[in-house]
């Protein structure tokens, strides 16, 4: 009896001690402040981490919900390399599984800061599917039916005809009102008369070489004009704006964000051309950035990139194939750097208020006429320029007589040829 008893107070020790356990980790569970974790993930994991979403990192949502050491959890995100470096089993395998992309470490945050974060994220909840049919729905907004549509039609074609019958029965009552009053056969003559002179005149004014040779002269000149006009603006595309393949808008990134040109258009202010920024560059914001968009989702698949894994697989990939909007005849040499760098002039002299367009379009005619005129009247700041201080130098050699080669005036410069 004596062994049972120590048995049973062994066992009930066991439980004791099992549930004490169980309430302090409910405690710490419930510690959590997940207000104040919601701001702390958005100061600190929003750049790697979203609830629902795989981006630079794991889901934080469901992933925290399967984790149930706190204390893991809060080494994991106050110093990750030390636990890897530990060979912690569960730091390698998220280690590895993530492409050995290093978390940043946080030893700022202190363990309360953590466990808020960790309620903040427990306490999210996938979003519900929508039940066909439920009390409550909102309805599509799929427009008018057709039917509503055809009966519109059909009741303006019916009374179209209405109209129509009308006006022939109110036709006929007048004539069979004028016929009984004997008015009918006077204006019938009348109207035949009128017929007659304007006949004659029109005979007569053919026959009057000044008038035919006036007319013929107003139509070479109109035809002349309207081919001077058909000629002049062969090859200029001014308006054009052809559909690209992803619908970017120069609006929302260059006038909302504020993002300047050259940060996608980095050739404009180094080289003759202001290159096509490369997929990377989008890649910059867009990994973790609107990344539900079926736009960006175009992005991924010419990169080969799977958002989900966070791989790119290069067998994959395929150039975006954009239309060109501004295309200048092969005879004329434009550089982009000599007056982005050395003019100064903004992107918005050529291209127009490129800030609000939403798709791009050809703002100005690009034509000759047209960058004469602007090279006319744009004033050329020769302070400080290298280049004006030789021509100056040059100058006054020629006025003293002395000898001038082309090598005085840059004629062994490379860009002079190679360019």
């Amino acid at each position: 009896m004596r062994s049972i008893s120590l048995i049973l107070k062994q066992f009930s020790r066991s439980v004791l001690l099992i549930a004490g356990l169980a309430v302090v980790g409910f405690a710490a569970h419930a510690q959590g402040d997940a207000a104040k974790g919601e701001a702390l993930f958005k100061a600190k994991c929003t750049a790697c981490h979203k609830l629902d979403v795989r981006m630079t990192g794991p889901a934080l949502g469901p992933t925290i919900q399967s984790e149930t050491d706190d204390k893991w959890l809060t080494k994991w995100i106050q110093n990750n390399q030390a636990l890897i470096a530990a060979k912690d089993p569960k730091a390698l395998a998220i280690y590895n599984q993530y492409n050995q992309a290093a978390m940043t470490p946080f030893p700022d945050l202190s363990e309360g800061d953590i466990a808020n974060i960790i309620a903040y994220a427990r306490a999210w909840k996938p979003a519900a599917a929508p039940v066909a049919g439920a009390a409550g729905a909102t309805a599509a907004d799929n427009g008018p039916s057709n039917m509503v549509i055809f009966g519109l039609i059909g009741v303006i074609i019916i009374a179209f005809i209405i109209i129509l019958v009308l006006n022939k029965a109110i036709g006929s009552l007048e004539r069979l009102l004028l016929k009984r009053t004997g008015l009918l056969t006077v204006e019938e003559e009348v109207t035949a008369v009128e017929k007659a002179d304007r006949t004659a005149k029109i005979k007569e004014l053919a026959k009057n070489k000044k008038f035919v040779f006036f007319v013929v002269l107003c139509g070479v000149i109109a035809l002349s004009v309207w081919q001077f006009e058909v000629l002049w603006n062969t090859n200029v595309h001014q308006g054009y704006q052809p559909v690209q393949p992803i619908k970017y808008s120069h609006e929302l990134h260059a006038g909302v964000m504020k993002i300047d040109c050259q940060y996608c258009h980095s050739g404009a202010y180094k080289s003759k051309n202001a290159t096509i920024p490369s997929l990377n560059i989008c890649m910059n914001c867009h990994k973790s950035v609107k990344t539900e968009s079926p736009e960006i989702h175009k992005i991924y698949d010419a990169l080969g990139y799977d958002p989900a894994t966070a791989k790119y697989d290069s067998t994959k990939a395929r150039p975006i194939q954009w239309v060109r909007v501004h295309n200048l005849p092969d005879l004329v040499y434009f550089n982009h750097s000599q007056h982005v760098k050395v003019g100064k002039i903004i992107c918005q002299t050529c291209h127009g208020p490129i800030q609000t367009m939403k798709e791009v379009y050809q703002y100005s005619p690009l034509t000759m006429k047209w960058c004469i005129q602007c090279h006319k009247r744009t004033d050329v700041n020769y302070k400080g320029n290298a280049y004006y201080t030789k021509m100056v130098a040059v100058h006054d050699m020629i006025k003293r007589g002395e000898k001038v080669t082309a090598a005085a005036m840059g004629g062994i410069e490379c860009g002079k040829c190679h360019y």
